[in-house]
C-alpha cells in the first residue's frame, strides 16, 4: 500500500477520482490524517481524509496534462492563423508591420505551476504581461506595491478556492477557502486606482469563489456565479480579450461567453 505524502498526485476514491489533485499539506487531527488538496487542472482547493486518496496512474496523469497543453496550443494556433483576430505579435498587413500595442497585464497567481503556464501562454500570444506567483493569503499585502511598480491596465487575481460546505452558506465568507483574500486584494487594487487615478480592469477568483462579494469589492469580472469549477484557461481568456480590445470599446461577459468552458456559469 502506497503512503500518501505531500506533493503526490491523487484522486478521491469516494468521488470516483473525478478531479486530479496535488497534495498540498497533510495534518494530523483527532479524526485521523487530513490532506489539503489543490486541483492540478481546475483551480479548486479541497480537503480529504488521507484514507480516501489514491495515487493517479502515471499514464492517466500524462494524458490529462497533454490534453491541457493541447488545449493551450490549439487556442494559440487558432489566434495566430485568424486574420481577423489581432494579437500582440505583428500585423498581418505586410504594408504595416508595426507592433500592435496591447493592454498591460499584471497576473497574481497562488499556484506556481499555473503561474508558469500562464506566463508561457501570454508570451506565446505576444501579450504584455507580468506574472507573479504569490500565495492567496499574501496577495492583499503586496498588490498595491506591485501596481505602483508595474502600472498595468489589467489585473488578474487568482489561484485556488472552494466552498468548505458545498451547497450551503453561500453568504458566509468563511465558507470559502480563499475568497476573502481575493476580495481584500481587489479592495487594495481599487484603493490604488483611486490614489493613482487609474481605471484598472480586474478579474478575480477561482473555483467556487464568492462571486457576489468579489463584484461588490470592485472586480469587473469574477468567478464563479454558479459555484462550479473554472477552467485553468478562463482567466487568461478574459485578460487576453481585454488586452487586445481598443480602449474605447466596452466589454461584457457576453463578448467572451463562448470562449469559456461553461459560459456565464464561470465568470
Amino acid at each position: 500500500m502506497n503512503v500518501i505524502k505531500k506533493g503526490d498526485i491523487v484522486g478521491r476514491k469516494s468521488y470516483g477520482k473525478d478531479i486530479i489533485f496535488v497534495v498540498k499539506n497533510i495534518y494530523e487531527t483527532t479524526k485521523g490524517k487530513i490532506a489539503i488538496l489543490t486541483g492540478l487542472i481546475e483551480r479548486v482547493e479541497a480537503d480529504s481524509e488521507v484514507s480516501d486518496l489514491e495515487l493517479i496512474d502515471k499514464k492517466i496523469l500524462k494524458n490529462n496534462l497533454k490534453k491541457l497543453d493541447d488545449k493551450l496550443n490549439k487556442r494559440i494556433n487558432n489566434a495566430k492563423t485568424n486574420d481577423n483576430y489581432k494579437i500582440g505579435i505583428f500585423s498581418k498587413n505586410k504594408r504595416n508591420q508595426e507592433r500592435i500595442v496591447t493592454g498591460k497585464i499584471l497576473h497574481l497567481d497562488g499556484d506556481k505551476k499555473y503561474s508558469e503556464k500562464s506566463y508561457r501562454y501570454y508570451k506565446k500570444m505576444g501579450l504584455n504581461a507580468i506574472v507573479k506567483n504569490i500565495p492567496e493569503y499574501k496577495q492583499p499585502k503586496v498588490v498595491y506595491q506591485l501596481l505602483k511598480m508595474y502600472n498595468p491596465d489589467i489585473l488578474v487575481i487568482t489561484g485556488h478556492d472552494g466552498m468548505i460546505k458545498r451547497g450551503t452558506n453561500y453568504n458566509d465568507i468563511y465558507n470559502y477557502r480563499n475568497s476573502r483574500h481575493f476580495i481584500n486584494t481587489v479592495k487594495e487594487a481599487r484603493r490604488y486606482d483611486k490614489e493613482a487615478k487609474k481605471d484598472l480592469v480586474i478579474f478575480a477568483g477561482a473555483c467556487q469563489s464568492y462571486f457576489e462579494a468579489l463584484i461588490s469589492a470592485g472586480a469587473n469580472f469574477a468567478s464563479s456565479p454558479a459555484r462550479i469549477l473554472i477552467d485553468f484557461l478562463d482567466p487568461l481568456v478574459v485578460a487576453e480579450k481585454i488586452a487586445v480590445t481598443e480602449k474605447y470599446k466596452y466589454i461584457t461577459i457576453d463578448d467572451i461567453v463562448n470562449e469559456l468552458r461553461d459560459g456565464k456559469n464561470r465568470s
